[in-house]
């Protein structure tokens, strides 16, 4: 079976291909470290998280690159408005989103480059632009020649004609031409700035991507992804002046996630509808959120409310109750079932309809649903009198095969009982062996005021926290 993504570059989902046999190399535009993530960043995060998870559940070796931009105008702004200095902000920053998306279950890159660390990769990728006639300097500013690349807009699928309308060419701007863009910029009185051939100054935005992907994964790459609002300018910009130097294709296959909306409206500053990632898993199960995002496909727009979050929780909570049934079960099973080879062809079943769907684009969408169906069908073995610890390690597995890809644990979490509790589930234990039903009732009511829920089964008391 193979692989089939849709690439943007295309419009069109194509057999996956890599470069090398076996080996993948993806990079994966990171956020802008001037404040927490919002939820609009933590999507790329968790689906090319996942698109990884299963391009490596599928045996492939694959090489993860995502950056940190620590350096432009709003880490500048935002240094100033909180009296620090901009590595200061970038470095609180980092780690913040590290801990967020850690919460979400993201994996870290194999490498996190940052602009700061990768100065003189850019400088140098600048130099060489000028050189081929493909930037110029002006007034301490560089800039790209966008009309000197031939093919600019086949990302976004835009005439340069269409771009001409939008643009246009300020007064006092040094620019040649309305639709050339920015690679360094000079600096101003006070601002965070370093030497180049041009003057003291920075990089533009889009030139730090190329650099950093260009150093740490080669001129061509298997895949680039990031959100679809960087198709155009950011990722356009992107192919443009990569291909203007190397003379070859960037990327292969571009993979860009749909926009998230807050209550059936677009996510926007100017809405102040902002959710910010940082305050949503203090409020949410973050595995829950992690749930909600991956239940749609990931290039369709999905849309945010708190009901929508907290009906992902429920579903969560069924299949990790699934997962806790089998567990129990198997730690009093009994080899008695005579239909075993039917129940693991019924189980194998499941796993090939798993990765169809995953393999198609990555469908997470599909994924789940055949996920649910087979806590049912688990749900519907447990119902039996007799079970084979065969079939029930072999529902665990898939459920932990799927976990892997998903990136989530199905777990419940528990908390350690103190000695106070432990004693009165001993109580109750008793109270029933000497038919003292009230004690026993009342024993389960005080536990149940405390959170505990106890559940009598024919295996023993089991307990969860509600």
């Amino acid at each position: 079976m193979a692989i089939k993504l849709y690439n943007t570059l295309t419009q069109k989902k194509e057999t996956f291909q890599p470069i090398e046999e076996g080996k993948v190399r993806m990079y994966v535009c990171g956020p802008t470290v001037y404040n927490y993530i919002h939820i609009g960043n933590a999507r790329p995060a968790i689906v090319f998280d996942v698109v990884r998870r299963y391009l490596e559940y599928r045996e492939y070796d694959v090489q993860y690159v995502s950056n940190f931009t620590d350096v432009d105008d709003k880490l500048i702004r935002a240094a100033k408005e909180l009296g620090d200095d901009v590595p200061n902000v970038a470095e609180r920053f980092i780690a913040a989103y590290h801990e967020d998306t850690g919460a979400l279950g993201v994996k870290k890159a194999d490498e996190h480059p940052r602009v700061t660390e990768n100065m003189q990769e850019i400088i140098d990728f600048i130099t060489a632009l000028i050189e081929k006639n493909y930037a110029y300097e002006s007034e301490g500013d560089v800039y790209f020649r966008t009309r000197q690349f031939e093919g600019y807009g086949k990302l976004s699928h835009q005439s340069i004609d269409e771009l001409k309308l939008g643009s246009r060419i300020v007064v006092g701007e040094k620019k040649e031409d309305p639709l050339d863009f920015t690679l360094w910029k000079a600096a101003k009185e006070g601002e965070i700035s370093w030497a180049s051939p041009w003057g003291e100054g920075r990089p533009g935005w889009h030139i730090e991507c190329s650099a950093m992907a260009k150093k740490y994964l080669g001129d061509t790459i298997d895949i680039h992804a990031g959100g679809k609002d960087l198709a155009f300018p950011h990722h356009e910009n992107e192919v443009a002046q990569t291909e203007a130097l190397t003379g070859h294709p960037f990327a292969n296959y571009w993979l860009h996630n749909g926009y998230i909306n807050i209550n059936n409206e677009k996510m926007s500053k100017s809405l102040g509808n902002f959710v910010l990632v940082h305050d949503l898993i203090k409020q949410h199960d973050p595995e829950a959120i992690r749930f909600f995002m991956l239940s749609v496909h990931y290039r369709n727009p999905i849309n945010f409310d708190h009901e929508l979050l907290a009906s992902a929780k429920t579903g969560l909570d069924r299949i990790k109750d699934t997962v806790e049934n089998l567990e129990h079960r198997l730690l009093n099973s009994a080899d008695l079932a005579e239909d075993i080879q039917d129940w693991k062809e019924k189980i194998e079943d499941y796993r090939k309809r798993f990765v169809t769907e995953m393999d198609d684009d990555f469908n997470t969408a599909n994924a789940i649903s055949i996920l649910f169906e087979l806590s049912k069908e688990a749900n519907l073995y447990l119902q039996g009198t007799n079970s084979s610890k065969e079939v029930l390690e072999q529902f665990l597995e898939r459920f932990a095969d799927f976990g892997s890809v998903l990136g989530i644990t199905f777990k419940q979490e528990k908390a350690l009982l103190d000695e106070d509790v432990d004693q009165l589930i001993e109580e109750r234990n008793e109270a029933r062996k000497q038919r003292n039903f009230s004690r026993a009732d009342e024993i389960r009511d005080e536990l149940k005021e405390q959170g505990i829920l106890l559940e009598d089964t024919p295996q023993g008391v089991r307990w969860k926290r509600m």
